[in-house]
């Protein structure tokens, strides 16, 4: 509809590239790009609240105390104007709107866009210009200096709505894995229900053959319905719809329950699972499904990675965390170095297989990243787990040596408020 804003509520959800740092494009390059810009550049959502903010934008409103820092609100922090004078200019067919700012005893002037799509406010700041100050300049420098900073911009421009366009291919490949994954669901459980009725024997005797042949069927029943799950997970994830379950819950009856439903799945690979678990861990809040699938992720990933006759051991204990206590007390802290308390809880997961280089560390815990192509799964297992664990406010790592076997390990703060 020409003429109209699209309203969404001041309440929304910041957008996705805000909050991931997986994307098709990081982050990181995101701000690079800003930075690059020679001038200072701020987005906010419809609501006012900052979203980006380059280099020279940080600068420029350093003395006032903006830097950034803390959250900002464009309309009332900067701009000082109701948004409804704004957004009045530009649904009356302003395609930008000049703005006199005052920051402080420095008059500065607002460039303020619209961009309708992602329903963005994008705004230049700048010092406002004295002409009796001014010195006299060469005409085509000024002329030639103005056209690059317009190419710049147009860069800029192409680079912002490439990036959105990413976005959206992004955002479909996650909703078309979400729908494929639930209508596969339901047929695959009920195959996997007439599995296990064969296999009773409820339905007839079977022979040994045929009692083989079914198991290994329902073992690729069991990974399909298994990577069934990680898409549907994945997808919660990838949609900013992850809600965590925090309860009162005992870790080692989490872990425990995990190894006795993987201790098949070893034992008929020939690998031998150990599990050890520190009676002194505490019950603390955190979420049983999501933390033992991340668990298991690493299980899986373990199992996949070790051949017949190695060993893949679960372990669990109290931790103490010191980055989570960084800001104590002077008087606190002497009493911390005599006598630490955990604070947290250090589960790890260690194999005997071939082991993963170190240039490979950061990366296998990204989204579709496979360091060894031999082997199955779509490289999401990691992913998923370090999501779920920094959902949590945990952290997640590895510990590995080509050819010495790798030890995968989370913490989770047992006071993750």
């Amino acid at each position: 509809m020409s003429g109209e804003i699209a309203t969404t509520p001041e309440s929304a959800e910041r957008p996705a590239f805000a909050e991931r740092a997986s994307d098709m494009l990081p982050v990181s390059l995101v701000h690079g790009l800003m930075d690059a810009v020679d001038t200072s550049l701020l987005v906010a959502d419809r609501g006012g609240r900052v979203l980006l903010m380059n280099h020279r934008a940080r600068q420029f409103l350093l003395p006032e105390g903006l830097d950034g820092q803390d959250p900002l609100n464009l309309f009332e922090n900067i701009l000082k104007v109701p948004a409804k004078q704004i957004f009045k200019l530009i649904e009356s067919g302003e395609h930008r709107v000049e703005l006199d700012v005052h920051l402080g005893e420095t008059k500065s002037r607002a460039l303020v866009k619209w961009m309708p799509e992602p329903d963005w406010i994008i705004v230049q700041l700048e010092l406002a210009s004295k002409e009796h100050d001014a010195p006299a300049s060469d005409a085509g420098t000024q002329i030639t200096v103005q056209e690059l900073l317009q190419e710049r911009e147009i860069t800029y421009r192409n680079l912002l709505a490439a990036y959105l366009k990413l976005q959206e291919v992004n955002r479909q490949k996650t909703v078309f894995l979400a729908s494929a994954a639930h209508e596969l669901k339901t047929p695959l459980a009920v195959i996997k229900g007439y599995y296990d009725l064969l296999l009773t024997g409820s339905l007839g005797r079977l022979s040994d053959k045929q009692q083989d042949i079914l198991e290994e069927s329902k073992d690729s029943c069991e990974r399909l319905v298994r990577l069934v799950s990680m898409f549907l997970n994945y997808s919660a994830l990838e949609s900013g719809k992850l809600v965590l379950q925090l309860r009162e819950n005992d870790l080692r009856d989490c872990l425990d329950e995990l190894s006795k439903r993987w201790s098949e799945a070893f034992q008929r690979k020939g690998v031998k699972l150990e599990a050890s678990f520190d009676p002194s861990i505490p019950t603390f809040r955190f979420d049983y499904q999501k933390v033992q699938q991340a668990a298991a992720n690493l299980l899986d990933n373990s199992l996949k990675h070790t051949p017949a006759g190695g060993t893949v051991t679960l372990r669990a204990g109290p931790h103490f965390w010191e980055r989570r206590v960084a800001g104590v007390e002077p008087v606190q802290e002497r009493r911390r170095f005599r006598l630490p308390r955990p604070n947290s809880v250090e589960v790890s997961v260690t194999d005997s297989g071939p082991g993963i280089a170190a240039e490979h560390h950061q990366e296998i815990f990204e989204d579709f990243v496979r360091v060894d192509r031999n082997t199955s799964g779509m490289g999401l297992g990691l992913a998923i787990a370090k999501r779920l664990i920094q959902a949590h406010r945990g952290k997640i790592w590895v510990e590995s040596e080509h050819q010495r076997g790798s030890t995968f390990t989370f913490l989770l703060p047992m006071d993750p408020s």
